[in-house]
């Protein structure tokens, strides 16, 4: 296969994404604070899955979470209300993105949110992360005629057998293939970014089945390593004996003095509440897009506040903080702030 790439030893038509981030080039977050408006929205529509994969909090009973959300699916109108006041932003907004603790395609409104989302024009993306086991040709047709920039796939084995290993679903592999190629072959301009986690896969051999299934179905194709980023998951035993040195994406672990989503991101739960990173147990609840709109939330003092605490590093600003291990899985390079703290601070004392 002529200028095809290599994955796993396996010639594939897919770029193989590997120690570097998955949505491409990532603008360097020091030059470009403050920010008027976030790189990116997580609107997290809503709160349950149909897995119970054993490295995710859904693995822990529901009970034994803390506090995620109120409600856990988003209405409709407080959606499209938040989208609205997302237009006001001086500038748009890079990722609106379809996430958060649960299985975005379980929200039976899930294609209208993406085509509200791109009809208003309020991101230059707009991207959902799935576990791709709803998908059906149907649905497909319905994302895509709706605009969706990106569909990212997260796989969780090669085999029905390890599906019910890790996950605890049934799965066919032989239809997950089908329904994928399926939206590769009429995605229109919409990218497909396939993905497995290393936890889900045999070895090597294992390694080679997954580029030899998905490989040309796809824009890009990666794997992920796991790391003990939910609290709440007893990570000795699920992850026992692994190396815990790279991140998610393959790169070396380093101490994150300073967390970086508050200063890009913010998240919005089912209920309207907005938390400003990806942590589950959340470090602050920042505001209520049901009383308040996103723009006054993402400029408010509250928000800044915390974004300056942030500045003096993670360890102080309160336990949750402190003891919270996602960023360091998944942070970037483009992403540090710790040597830019000092200088930053004046933008954000009240």
């Amino acid at each position: 296969m002529p200028g095809a790439a290599e994955g796993g030893g396996t010639a594939v038509k897919a770029k193989v994404i590997s120690a570097q981030a998955p949505g491409g080039k990532r603008t360097i977050l020091a030059e470009v604070l403050p920010l008027s408006a976030p790189l990116v929205v997580q609107m997290f529509p809503i709160y349950a899955c149909n897995f119970t994969c054993r490295y995710c909090v859904f693995s822990v009973e529901k009970a034994k979470r803390g506090f995620i959300s109120d409600k856990i699916v988003m209405e409709m109108g407080l959606y499209k209300k938040c989208i609205d006041e997302m237009s006001a932003f001086t500038n748009k907004i890079k990722v609106l993105r379809f996430v958060g603790m649960g299985e975005p395609l379980l929200h039976t409104h899930i294609a209208e949110m993406v085509e509200y989302g791109v009809a208003k024009g309020v991101a230059d993306r707009v991207e959902i992360l799935t576990n791709a086991s709803l998908l059906t040709p149907r649905l497909s047709d319905t994302l895509i005629a709706a605009g969706l920039s990106r569909l990212v796939v997260s796989l969780q084995g090669t085999s029905s057998r390890k599906y019910r290993e890790v996950c605890g679903a049934g799965i066919n592999i032989s239809d997950m293939v089908d329904n994928l190629k399926y939206f590769f072959e009429n995605k229109g301009k919409a990218h497909l970014h396939i993905k497995i986690i290393d936890y889900a896969l045999d070895g090597k051999d294992d390694e080679k089945k997954f580029y030899e299934l998905f490989g040309d179905i796809c824009d890009t194709i990666g794997i992920e390593r796991a790391g003990s980023i939910f609290p709440f998951v007893n990570y000795k035993d699920v992850l026992k004996g692994k190396d815990m040195s790279l991140t998610q994406f393959g790169l070396p672990v380093t101490e994150v003095h300073v967390c970086p989503q508050p200063f890009f991101t913010l998240q919005i739960n089912p209920d309207g509440k907005v938390v400003p990173c990806y942590s589950i147990a959340y470090p602050i609840i920042v505001g209520d897009c049901n009383t308040q709109s996103v723009c006054d939330i993402w400029k408010s003092a509250e928000f800044r506040q915390f974004r300056l605490k942030m500045l003096d590093g993670a360890a102080n600003v309160c336990e949750t903080c402190s003891d919270c291990n996602i960023i360091k899985h998944r942070l970037f390079p483009e992403d540090n702030l710790n040597n830019d703290a000092e200088r930053l601070k004046r933008f954000y004392t009240l």
